[in-house]
Parts: C-alpha cells; structure tokens; sequence
C-alpha cells in the first residue's frame, strides 16, 4: 500500500486493536498553517479497501490541513483481529480514533458503507465532528432494501466456501481487478496497476478474511434511513452515478431525510463507487467547494449553540 510522498505511517492502540494511519511528515513536509484544521479521511470496505483508496486526493489538502487517515482495524495495516465484525464495531473505531489523534471537532470525510458508520458516530458524538463530507452513503439496507438477499451475501454464508471464495476470487490479482471493474468503478480503463498492487496487499494480510467476509455477507449492513433523520452535523455528499452497489437515487431520497443537516448533494457523472480513485482531481474540487459551504454552516451552528 503505496505511502505518498512526504507521509509518513504511525499507529495507536484502540480498544479493537492496533489501527495504523498515515500523516504528513514534519520532516520532509512544509511547516502547517499555525491553527490549522484537521481532515480525517477514512475508506470504505471490500476487496482489500485501505487508507490507499483516498491517497490520491488528501495530499492536494496537505498544504493547509492536517491530514489523517488511517486503516480501519481489519484492513490494510492495521491489526487484523479474528473476529466477527459489526456495524458498532466500525463506530467504536472511528470513535477510538477521533478521541485519540485530535482535539476538538474535526471534518471527517468518508466513503460507501464507512461513511454511513461515519454518520452513527456523529449522532452518537457530535461534539466530535466539524463537518462531514461522504461519497456514497449507504447502509446497503437503506429503504428496507437488504444487501442481505444478494448472491454474494447468500454464497458467503457457507463455512469453508466462505474462505474458499476470498482465498481464490478475492484475494488474487484476477480477484481484486475483478472487485474493482465489477463494483467500484464505472470505466475499467481507469483501473492501473499501482491500484490492484495496493488493494492485494490489504487484502493478502493475515486474517484479512474475517473483516473481509463479514462485509461480503452483509453482517455490517443496516439500514441508514433509520438513523439519518438524527444526524445534527453539517453534511455534504457526493454520489457516483454509476454506483453498482446503490443507485443515485436512494441517494436523493437520504439526503431528503435531513435537509437541515446534509446541506449539499451532487451527483458525478461517469463514476462508480469511490470518484476520489476514478476522478481524483474532479473530487478534489467538488470538496473543496464542500468545505467552503460546510464551513459556515459550522460557524453558523456554533453560534446559534452559544446563543
């Protein structure tokens, strides 16, 4: 898993386990802003997901920003912890994370099923989150809609197939090319190799079958228009219309759940699930536009609470 240039890797302990993450590096980076604010980029699940996914977009923020992004536990360099995992284990993870590397409230910004984890811990810490930007939001359940009902939940659920099924169609390079042209992005061409080398890598760590499955069989899916008319947060997101696992249009039907906190919705045309590895640059200027909005709405909030 490829660290930029001028990042460096560090670790803390959490009560799940080890989590790697990755900053700038003070020694061979230019000196932050005095005050400057902090970005919390954190990736999706499936197929060898790590920090990787938005290595391509956080460095442009580098400048101005402190910058954290880590590997959620059972990915990429993180402690990989032979366990079934569940929807409060990934909120107790980010909430781990934000209590440990930062002070006061950050932006947090989040993909796919991550970033819907990312909205339960806003509910349940507000205090906690600045602002959040997300690209595809979904519990995969969303609407009463069940990821659970798909083949590869159904085929998944099988033991001894279940480690067949990562061992040989996930975690091989025909594997994860495969994962990557069929559900994460909407033109192949975009796929090279530094990307494939990146995602097998996370996905070849010991145990990384366990995190890995327990997506696969839906065991972290939930359906997030229970929880999102709670979110108080200031929100943006950012959809790829060619999303395979869900459509742009559930995406509207979220947003319009909570117009008073998810403050701007747009859609990107010609991208699939993560547009921040597809169309990085694109990305890159849409969230920039994001946090000039998301940023008064911050202030805005902050004073109505003092008042």
């Amino acid at each position: 898993m490829k660290i930029p240039p001028g990042f460096r890797q560090q670790a803390i302990q959490t009560s799940l386990g080890r989590m790697a993450y990755y900053s700038l590096d003070p020694d061979n980076s230019p000196e932050l802003p005095p005050n400057a604010e902090t970005l919390v980029f954190i990736h999706g699940l499936g197929g060898g997901s790590s920090a990787y996914e938005w290595s391509k977009v956080y460095p442009a923020f580098a400048p101005r920003y402190r910058i954290l992004a880590p590997d959620l536990i059972g990915w990429g360099r993180s402690e990989h912890p032979q366990r079934d995992y569940t929807p409060d284990d990934y909120i107790t993870m980010i909430g781990d994370f934000l209590a440990a590397t930062c002070e006061g409230p950050v932006t947090v910004v989040a993909s796919s099923l991550t970033a819907a984890f990312a909205i339960r811990a806003a509910i349940a810490h507000p205090e906690r989150f600045k602002s959040l930007i997300l690209t595809n939001p979904t519990g995969l359940s969303d609407f009463g809609n069940s990821y659970n009902n798909t083949f590869f939940a159904q085929i998944v659920k099988t033991p001894i197939i279940d480690r067949l099924f990562y061992g040989l169609g996930v975690a091989t390079p025909g594997g994860i090319r495969s994962f990557l042209e069929q559900r994460q992005f909407a033109d192949p061409k975009r796929i090279y190799d530094e990307i494939i080398d990146a995602y097998l890598e996370s996905a070849q760590q010991e145990n990384a079958d366990y995190a890995a499955l327990a997506f696969v069989r839906g065991d972290c899916c939930f359906d997030l228009a229970r929880y999102l008319p709670e979110l108080t947060v200031p929100t943006a997101m950012l959809w790829g219309k060619k999303s395979q696992f869900v459509n742009f249009e559930v995406g509207r039907r979220l947003a319009d759940l909570n117009p008073q906190a998810v403050q701007a919705f747009e859609v990107l045309e010609d991208v699939g699930l993560t547009p921040h590895l597809e169309l990085p640059a694109v990305t890159i200027g849409i969230m920039e536009t994001f946090l000039t909005k998301l940023q008064g709405s911050h202030a805005d909030t902050a004073e109505t609470a003092v008042s």
